[in-house]
């Protein structure tokens, strides 16, 4: 059964400005992973952007919003071997999440060259 639906959008553009101009602000928002992950593109923004957008909407599907206790670089976007994207926790996040009980959650990401969008789903 689904009990959560997170859907966002986000401009390209603007999370590579945050990257290029805000110190630190890469690291505040992506996991050591992440960011390992979009450097090796070679449109790396795109990737940035897309992950900005699913922790977003993973927020969102939860229907709580950003929690204390969370961090967003704690909610880490990963890719199995064939390249579907995948939530995980990390850290204090994933101690505070685990107490809502999250079933499956299910991630999609897309993106253009100005525009990235993520959907979650969240299952019990």
């Amino acid at each position: 059964m689904v009990t959560g639906l997170g859907i966002d959008t986000v401009e390209v553009a603007r999370i590579a400005e945050k990257i290029d101009k805000e110190n630190g602000f890469r690291e505040l928002v992506f996991s050591v992973n992440e960011i390992a992950y979009c450097e090796n593109k070679p449109y790396k923004y795109e990737h940035y952007a897309a992950r900005f957008a699913a922790k977003e909407a993973f927020f969102k599907a939860i229907g709580t919003g950003w929690l204390n206790g969370t961090a967003f670089n704690e909610v880490e976007v990963t890719n199995d071997e064939r390249g579907k994207p995948a939530i995980r926790f990390l850290g204090e996040t994933f101690v505070t999440l685990k107490d809502l009980s999250p079933g499956a959650i299910l991630v999609s990401l897309t993106h253009t060259k100005t525009t990235a969008a993520a959907v979650v789903i969240i299952e019990n």
